[in-house]
């Protein structure tokens, strides 16, 4: 066999096993490709639909950070945090136990868990107590040892002790203004339960408070004399806090609308409330209230909150979580317009 017919049959042969290896490789990879899109898709559904969580739902609170929504609900025994890349996935997550306390004073009734950045770390405010009652509710604070929170490991830094008035307080959150960070939380003062501020010093630490609002209106006063589960949102250099009135139990539970219209929140003539209710039952979502705001990747508005099922309401672990997007009116108030039906196909945040 001559030389150029051994080079020509090596030519061919080699020729054959370079496209049989870009067939497989192609066929591989595309098979590859169509399981991770299909993955994909599954995952980042365009919509989603309420509620995001079914039990043990009541008064959440989320925030997205680093590509993930981090979700915080009442669980009663502990505190708990679900994440997901997005809200859709926040239904299938496996909620992550952080903080479970033997400590008597703060061992139960686990209430109202939030999140926030505060000083180059992540802490949770939350309210507990003490067993089979009630009525020793108190502020408290988690410390976060890592800037990933789901990476964290949690601590207890300290117990919210406020110098003025050491008393009952629950639904702590706090307020990032131009003079400070402030703790605005609920609080009785007399048959009334109030909402009141206090500028954080550090963290964990308060000056005295002050009473900012006091259940005036007949539709703040159904069933009990209510005001608490404040939360803050701002848009277009406006500084507006939601809040929930009424009884939880009743048949009245809703919310409010405040805005901070002074320069010093710590001034209770700063403060100016809206005369009607903005938030409240309807399309099969009854009571609903104590609600948070977060941004959405792009800084969109959505606001995370929870109802029943059933009227009257309840105060229980049957309550469930909601997320639907905020909107403004043309004057640049906040338009939340009605609690969005179970049945309706919500577009994921972007």
């Amino acid at each position: 066999m001559s030389l150029e017919v051994r080079v020509s049959r090596y030519n061919t042969m080699h020729l054959i096993v370079i496209i049989l290896s870009f067939v497989v490789s192609a066929v591989s990879a595309a098979t590859y490709s169509d399981v991770t899109v299909a993955e994909d898709l599954y995952s980042r559904a365009t919509t989603f639909t309420n509620p995001i969580k079914l039990k043990d739902g009541s008064d959440p609170f989320m925030v997205y950070h680093e590509g993930y929504y981090y979700l915080t609900t009442t669980t009663w025994t502990n505190i708990q945090i679900t994440r997901a890349t997005t809200i859709n996935g926040l239904k299938t997550a496996t909620p992550k136990v952080v903080w479970t306390d033997t400590t008597a004073s703060r061992c139960c009734n686990v209430w109202a868990p939030e999140i926030h950045y505060v000083s180059g770390s992540w802490y949770i405010y939350y309210s507990a107590g003490t067993a089979n009652t009630f009525d020793n509710q108190h502020l408290h604070v988690l410390k976060g040892s890592s800037n990933i929170i789901w990476d964290s490991t949690w601590t207890y830094a300290s117990r919210i002790t406020i110098p003025n008035r050491d008393v009952w307080s629950i639904d702590g959150t706090l307020l990032v203004h131009s003079t400070g960070t402030y703790i605005v939380y609920s609080s009785w003062d007399g048959s009334n339960q109030c909402l009141w501020i206090a500028k954080l010093t550090n963290p964990t630490t308060v000056g005295n408070a002050v009473k900012i609002s006091t259940p005036t209106f007949d539709w703040e006063k159904v069933g009990a004399n209510v005001n608490e589960g404040p939360a803050f949102m701002y848009n277009g250099g406006r500084t507006f806090m939601t809040y929930s009135a009424s009884n939880c139990a009743g048949t009245g539970y809703k919310l409010g609308l405040i805005e901070l219209v002074g320069s010093d929140p710590l001034n209770p003539s700063s403060w100016i409330k809206t005369s009607t209710p903005v938030f409240q039952t309807a399309n099969g979502n009854d009571q609903p209230g104590h609600n948070g705001f977060f941004l959405s990747p792009s800084g969109s508005i959505y606001m995370v909150y929870h109802a029943n099922s059933v009227s009257p309401g309840t105060c229980d672990g049957a309550r469930y979580t909601n997320v639907q997007p905020v909107y403004f009116h043309s004057n640049g108030s906040p338009n939340f317009g009605d609690p969005r039906a179970l049945s309706d196909n919500i577009p994921e945040p972007s």
